[in-house]
């Protein structure tokens, strides 16, 4: 469902994606790591097409993002890490907003809005505005509002900031059950215990080059630690001196 070919991107001099190429099929549940500047959330912009590769393409499902822009997001649900809410909004208007977006039916909007605020926990917010909600209120309406058109991928930046524990169990729950019917999951995270355990895929990238692409066991066998942060630690440190 998700597929990128030698997908790069420079700012100036510097290459924040350099050549990257991976697949995640439908129904996988996909964790792309990292640390910091490792050029995760350029790729996730390039994906859901915010930013334009320098080279290379994405495609989603059979759409190219560039070329096919429209029909590809109409295929995603996307979670920022930082959402992209409209304060003036009330809740509800903002998903009467993105179903318009998607060219929704409003009798659908309707249904669906009322059953994901309270999937999300937020329906009894849902006519207050959004400038008065907390940071894990908006990022519940945020995944609300991803899920209105039944997407078929959905890409999500850091999605654990600011959610209580109890949301972040609802959330892994949620996404692992939608990707056993058929749902791909990009989930790009620096919480390492939650990809270990949700992820049927890792990706790791540091300074812009895929580092390893494997399941959770085939990281492990990689070195002798048994410990998947230290194997984390072990391989973007190498990656980064091969590098420099």
């Amino acid at each position: 469902m998700i597929t990128t070919e030698n997908l790069t991107k420079q700012f100036g001099q510097k290459v924040a994606v350099d050549g990257l190429s991976l697949h995640v099929d439908r129904g996988e549940f996909f964790s792309f790591l990292g640390p910091n500047g490792a050029g995760k959330t350029t790729t996730i912009k390039m994906l859901v097409g915010l930013l334009a590769p320098t080279s290379g393409k994405a495609l989603i499902g059979t759409f190219d993002v560039r070329e096919n822009h429209v029909a590809a997001k109409r295929l995603i649900g996307y979670i920022p890490d930082q959402p992209f809410l409209y304060e003036k909004l009330t809740g509800r208007e903002f998903m009467r907003f993105v179903g318009g977006l998607y060219e929704m039916d409003d009798a659908v909007v309707q249904s669906r809005t009322e059953d994901l605020l309270e999937l999300f926990s937020v329906r009894e917010y849902g006519d207050q505005l959004i400038q008065d909600y907390s940071h894990g209120m908006r990022q519940k309406l945020s995944f609300s509002a991803a899920f209105l058109h039944d997407p078929a991928v959905v890409i999500v930046d850091e999605p654990w900031v600011g959610l209580d524990p109890r949301s972040i169990k609802f959330v892994k729950e949620y996404l692992k059950q939608k990707t056993r019917n058929g749902l791909t999951v990009f989930m790009s995270t620096h919480t390492l215990s939650i990809a270990e355990e949700i992820s049927d895929t890792i990706g790791i990238i540091n300074e812009g080059r895929l580092v390893t692409v494997n399941t959770v066991g085939g990281i492990l066998q990689q070195r002798d630690s048994g410990r998947f942060e230290d194997v984390f630690l072990e391989l973007t440190e190498e990656a980064g001196s091969n590098g420099g």
